[in-house]
């Protein structure tokens, strides 16, 4: 980072911004899905191209988000966020305009090659601009920002898409906005040494369990928002409002979460980890169990709380770990292990239940054991304990 400049609010406000548009492709269509599959009913394929119109910018944010991170590396952050702000915005909107559900399709391939480059150039910048406690707490206020804005947009985006499905891509355009700001208030940032350039290999035996743990996270991120409405289902309840609700309830858990890391995220990693992972397990096992609408809501938030914990202490850890030369592939990494947890958190349960619904409970039992065992598992993690000499 160069010596005249320090980030500030416009900076912190601009990646915690930035960080909130990737949410936007996965929860914008989902209220308009059911539109857009009878629009297109005569397309052959649709049944099975509408919902992958969906969830495809998660797979290709999964799979693309290393190359980014290392791309960051060798050629700046800056240049490829903007460049990534311009695709953002060309791909999200072309549905405005496109008649084909094909080319949809390959249009939201481009916005999740778009979102695997601004989570990482977000992420690494932050790593870059700040350090130590301000770093921490950027970090907790990126899941808090991401978590809010999540709610935010399917809100939006049913509202938009009331009259007209395509309506909602119109949000997209919101790229314009940023990519002037982005290019005026943000630098490039540089090695404080030219031994960080070149030499340090990855710390892959530090990264490895926190890496493994990430994607895990992203799994059970998407546990409550795909199955709560099936479970309540089989409790006899069925009005969204209801619904809609108790999702809310652990989005509201999800960002106490993040708020209590700022005031204990000086604690053991290992400990804050175990902390999280049980907190996720003991929601997940209380959703099994529950007979009740209340239980339920009761599990969703607790669930929430652990998920809230667990994503800032995960990538404070991974930025601890790595210099600056490192920055962009430790982000993009740990962006890829989220959202391929995310994707194929559905696919695991689906797997278990064989789309039986009455044997969901027994599946969120076995995951949220999972997760308890995982929780026991972090204090046997030696490189968790120690801060990393970037820290």
């Amino acid at each position: 980072m160069k010596a005249e400049r320090i980030a500030g609010a416009p900076q912190s406000l601009l990646l915690l911004l930035g960080s909130c548009l990737p949410v936007l492709g996965a929860v914008l269509l989902a209220p308009v899905l059911p539109r857009m599959q009878v629009h297109f009913a005569d397309t052959p394929g649709s049944a099975v191209l509408v919902p992958v119109a969906l969830t495809l910018p998660a797979l290709v944010v999964a799979l693309l988000a290393p190359f980014a991170g290392m791309i960051a590396d060798r050629t700046g952050r800056k240049p490829l966020l903007l460049v990534a702000m311009l695709l953002y915005t060309l791909c999200g909107t072309l549905p405005l305009w496109l008649d084909s559900l094909p080319a949809i399709v390959a249009s939201r391939a481009g916005i999740g090659l778009a979102e695997a480059a601004i989570m990482t150039c977000c992420t690494a910048l932050m790593g870059d601009y700040y350090s130590g406690g301000r770093r921490e707490r950027l970090f907790a206020l990126q899941m808090v920002a991401t978590s809010l804005s999540a709610a935010l947009f399917m809100a939006v985006g049913g509202h938009l898409g009331q009259d007209n499905w395509r309506a909602p891509f119109a949000l997209y355009a919101v790229g314009l906005v940023f990519l002037p700001l982005m290019a005026l208030l943000l630098w490039e940032p540089r090695a404080q040494a030219a031994s960080e350039v070149v030499g340090r290999r990855m710390p892959w035996r530090g990264l490895a369990p926190l890496l493994g743990l990430a994607l895990l996270a992203g799994l059970s991120l998407f546990i409550v928002p795909v199955q709560a409405g099936y479970l309540l289902n089989l409790l006899g309840v069925d009005a969204p409002q209801q619904i809609g609700l108790t999702m809310g309830g652990n989005q509201v858990g999800v960002v106490l979460g993040a708020l209590s890391f700022r005031l204990i995220g000086r604690a053991r990693p290992s400990w804050l980890l175990l902390l999280a992972f049980a907190l996720a397990g003991s929601g997940g096992l209380l959703m099994a169990g529950a007979g009740s609408h209340t239980l339920v809501s009761l599990a969703v938030f607790i669930n929430g709380l652990g998920i809230g914990l667990m994503l800032p202490t995960l990538i404070t850890r991974i930025m601890a770990q790595v210099d600056f030369s490192q920055r962009g592939r430790a982000s993009g990494l740990f962006t890829a292990a989220i959202f391929a947890g995310e994707f194929v958190s559905p696919l695991v349960v689906l797997a278990m239940t064989a789309g039986v619904n009455s044997a969901l409970p027994m599946a969120l039992a076995i995951v949220g054991g999972v997760q308890w065992l995982v929780a026991l598992g972090c204090l046997r993690i030696p490189t968790l304990a120690p801060l990393g000499e970037h820290a």
